[in-house]
C-alpha cells in the first residue's frame, strides 16, 4: 500500500486537523498545535485503523517531526509487503 509523499502529508494533516499547507516532512512536533497528548492518541488510533500499524512505545517516543511519522509508515509498509 505504498502511498505518495503528498498523500502521506495530507493524511498527517488530516490526523492533526491542520491545513496541509503548513505540513512538510521537516515540520516539527512543536510546530503543530494539535500534536499534543490527545493528538498522539489520535495518531496511534489512525495508524492502526488506516495502515494496521501498531506503534511501539519506542517508536512513539521517536516521533519528533512529520518526516518521522512518514518514515514509520514506510518502514512498516515495506516490512509487511502490503
Amino acid at each position: 500500500m505504498t502511498k505518495e509523499p503528498r498523500e502521506l502529508l495530507a493524511w498527517v494533516a488530516d490526523v492533526f486537523e491542520t491545513p496541509i499547507e503548513s505540513i512538510q516532512p521537516q515540520t516539527l512536533r512543536d510546530e503543530i498545535a494539535t500534536w499534543d497528548s490527545l493528538g498522539v492518541l489520535t495518531l496511534i488510533a489512525r495508524m492502526d485503523e488506516d495502515f494496521h500499524i501498531l506503534l511501539t512505545d519506542e517508536e512513539i517516543q521517536q516521533l519528533r517531526s512529520v518526516g518521522d511519522i512518514i518514515d514509520v509508515i514506510r518502514k512498516h509498509d515495506m516490512g509487511t509487503g502490503s
